[in-house]
């Protein structure tokens, strides 16, 4: 098994590229992943799972609130990209320019996106480096732009036409992902929700 050539082969498996936001006791937060995918076929059960690092600010929030709301976000976002993937909340609050409100779930809800799931945690998986979160989705609108909502961003769209300049410093935070995740990705601790204990 070659590593970096499965490891070309699996990102043909990622979803499209998301916000992720969360918030609590007034601190709000907003990244970006490209690691969620839906997970029911019931209509009238609709979830989502999401994979969040545990280094991500926003993986603390959700484990202890148990909500978030995952944006779908339209091929033309690269700056809200770059603004919520590109630096950390813990140092500044990356929503503090961006427009949004709360939501049904006093979670904040981006004004542009193209469509927006509120969703609240009813189990969890730990995979290492990171926590799988299994969110039954509570609430669904689109972004509130006059624009047409065009084409949804992928992961390949977004690394095929990533601005040149950002390049750099995306491989940069992508390498030190990848590290922080060889570290702890072995190691798996069975976790029981807190819902469901």
């Amino acid at each position: 098994m070659r590593p970096d050539e499965t490891y070309q082969l699996l990102r043909n498996l990622t979803s499209p590229v998301v916000a992720i936001t969360s918030e609590r006791d007034g601190k709000r937060n907003g990244m970006i992943s490209d690691s969620a995918v839906r997970a029911s076929i019931v209509p009238a059960i609709p979830r989502v799972s999401v994979y969040i690092h545990k280094f991500n600010f926003s993986h603390d929030l959700i484990f202890a609130t148990g909500r978030f709301v995952m944006h779908l976000l339209r091929s033309d976002q690269f700056e809200l990209i770059h603004r919520l993937g590109f630096a950390s909340g813990r140092a500044r609050d990356k929503l503090a320019d961006i427009p949004h409100r709360l939501g049904k779930l006093g979670v904040p809800v981006l004004e542009e996106c193209y469509a927006y799931f509120e969703c609240r945690v009813v189990n969890v998986m730990d995979t290492g480096s990171s926590t799988c979160f299994l969110g039954d989705v509570v609430e669904v609108g689109y972004g509130a732009s006059s624009r047409p909502p065009g084409m949804v961003m992928t992961a390949a769209y977004f690394r095929e036409n990533l601005p040149p300049a950002w390049r750099q410093e995306y491989e940069a935070h992508l390498a030190a992902a990848q590290r922080f995740a060889a570290e702890r990705s072995r190691p798996i601790q069975p976790v029981i929700w807190s819902d469901l204990a």
